[in-house]
């Protein structure tokens, strides 16, 4: 299995990739990797070459770049050139630490979306509280600022095989965000994908959910469209990072017995950090095209690209993406012949 990454991608880049790439390396023997990038700036910073292939370009799309444009005329940098990799069947998925705008873009224009799908969405998985290892998974995060009904329906879908596939999930549960529980709250959008979704037998559809539970985890799928999903993960990192902030503050100000107590607390405190951290459980994906696409935060550390490529492996591993292509492809059928029935009739 390989993994096309733009090293060139993020705040860190290319010395935080390149250190994630080897430590995935050096734990999944049955990973390759491509890296697009300064082969100099590369190299100064890989111990060693073992199933790491480096294509070299000077060219790379920055964070200010405008998205659209920046893969039609950069056609040389290392995201255009990675994702090309997999469009072309070098390599089985994509990876970056850049431009979000740059990644949804490639993935859309250059890997191409899965047939039968109507909006790829972004997926992105975020901690549960109270619980050791829990977790959800929200989308869209972000990829489409308005989406129609039959959109959320297809992402009930996408998250679900996510579930199922990469968190071992038997049976995830469904909910759709709203600013209400009852079946008739929210926008015209979100009722009728509410009808849509409790249609759907496939679907373990528990309703609709509000932003004040999610952490609590009273679904493992949440679906949002992307202008709400994008505002409530960002809340929650924007709070996640408000508290840590508070809580040092208030340590340092509350003299020798409070700095004492925290030292005794250390470890206690530590864990809390790490269990708001979203890094730990990957990047954000792009599902709903032909390949894995991910994408991880432009300040990440090594730790963060090792924890991402851990998540792409999972993927490849259980074949998502061929499972959803297959899917689709089914469901396509069934509306070709839907339609031929209906025109003899």
């Amino acid at each position: 299995m390989k993994i096309a990454v733009d090293a060139m991608g993020g705040d860190n880049a290319p010395q935080t990739v390149v250190a994630g790439v080897e430590r995935a390396r050096d734990e999944f023997t049955d990973l390759e990797f491509i890296l697009f990038g300064k082969e100099n700036e590369i190299k100064k910073y890989l111990k060693n070459e073992d199933r790491i292939k480096i294509v070299h370009t000077d060219e790379e799309i920055v964070m200010n770049d405008e998205p659209v444009r920046a893969i039609r005329r950069k056609k040389n940098s290392s995201m255009v050139l990675a994702a090309k990799a997999v469009k072309e069947q070098q390599a089985d998925a994509f990876f970056s630490c850049g431009n979000t705008g740059a990644l949804l873009a490639a993935g859309l224009l250059i890997v191409g979306r899965i047939k039968g799908i109507t909006r790829p969405g972004l997926l992105s998985t975020m901690p549960v509280l109270g619980q050791t290892d829990g977790a959800f998974n929200l989308l869209d995060s972000g990829a489409n600022a308005e989406n129609k009904p039959e959109h959320l329906h297809q992402y009930a879908i996408l998250g679900k095989y996510y579930a199922q596939r990469v968190r071992g999930i038997e049976n995830p549960r469904i909910g759709l965000l709203n600013n209400g529980t009852e079946p008739h709250k929210g926008s015209q959008v979100t009722q009728a994908a509410y009808h849509l979704l409790s249609a759907d037998e496939s679907l373990n559809f528990v309703g609709n959910v509000e932003a004040n539970a999610i952490l609590k985890g009273v679904a493992d799928v949440v679906v949002a469209d992307g202008f709400t999903g994008n505002a409530v993960l960002k809340a929650i990192e924007g709070a996640a990072g408000a508290m840590v902030h508070l809580l040092k503050e208030t340590i340092m100000k509350s003299g020798v017995v409070g700095k004492l107590g925290a030292l005794l607390l250390k470890s206690s405190l530590s864990g809390l950090k790490d269990k708001m951290d979203q890094s730990r459980y990957g990047g954000a994906v792009l599902l709903g095209v032909k390949a894995p696409v991910v994408k991880a935060h432009g300040a990440s550390d090594s730790t963060a690209v090792y924890y991402t490529l851990r998540q792409i492996h999972k993927m490849l591993k259980e074949e998502m993406v061929p499972e959803l292509v297959s899917y689709f492809a089914q469901q396509e059928e069934k509306k070709a012949a839907q339609k031929t029935e209906e025109k003899n009739d």
